[in-house]
Parts: structure tokens; C-alpha cells; sequence
């Protein structure tokens, strides 16, 4: 995959054809157009358009092998989310991702599942 530090950083639209992407594997721009249609209406073109320009950024790849281009993005899901963590920690939270962290399990109602995840992963940091 890329490096985080020099992907750019893609845009709400292109999210959502990154979360496309990440959850169907390689597709072609009308396999995509018609999972976006689904949340909101999303034209064949601009999707296309926003597909070219996210391969222009280095976000998605296009083989062009076959006749209709296959798309795959070029970045993971979990590089994408760390990004955007760490930037958001270094402009709100002063370069603290655990500032970030308290401050969201303070904001947001917690579920008991969530909590037994948080509790493992802290355990696990511990080393117990």
C-alpha cells in the first residue's frame, strides 16, 4: 500500500467510493454508481470523473485490461482512518490521538460490546 504521510487525503465523495471499494473489492465505475445510487442519487459520469481524478491522487488504481476499467483502491481502509486520526488529533487535540480518544467516549453513548472492545485493547497495550 502507500505511504499515509504522502496520500492525499480524500474528500467526503471520495470516501464514499473508498468504503465501496473496501467493502466489494476491485469494481468497475457501475458496479460502484449503483451501491452509491442506493444511499443517494449519484450519476454514472460523476462517478466516473470522481474515479479518474482519485486515480490521478493515487487513491484508486484502474486496470485497464478488460473493456469495462476495474477499479481498486490503492489505499487501506485502516491507513485512511489513521490518517484522519492523526490529523485530526494534531489540529484539535494537540498531536494526542488519546485526547481524542476520551474526548469521544465522552461525546457519544457507548455500547457494552464497544466497552469489552476498549477493556481488551487496553488490557492488551498493558500487556495483561
Amino acid at each position: 500500500m502507500t505511504n499515509p504521510q504522502s496520500m492525499a487525503r480524500p474528500t467526503a465523495a471520495e470516501l464514499d467510493i473508498l468504503n465501496v471499494l473496501w467493502a466489494n473489492g476491485p469494481s468497475t465505475v457501475r458496479v460502484v454508481a449503483e451501491a452509491l445510487n442506493r444511499q443517494k442519487r449519484t450519476g454514472y459520469t460523476t462517478v466516473l470523473k470522481f474515479m479518474q481524478i482519485m486515480a490521478g491522487k493515487g487513491l484508486v488504481v484502474r486496470d485497464e485490461t478488460q473493456q469495462a476499467h476495474v477499479y481498486r483502491a490503492a489505499v487501506s481502509e485502516q491507513e485512511t482512518r489513521n490518517r484522519f486520526v492523526d490529523d485530526l488529533a494534531g489540529r484539535l487535540f494537540a498531536g494526542r490521538p488519546a485526547r481524542l480518544a476520551l474526548h469521544a467516549l465522552t461525546a457519544e453513548q457507548v455500547s457494552d460490546q464497544e466497552l469489552e472492545q476498549i477493556r481488551a485493547l487496553l488490557d492488551a497495550r498493558r500487556g495483561t
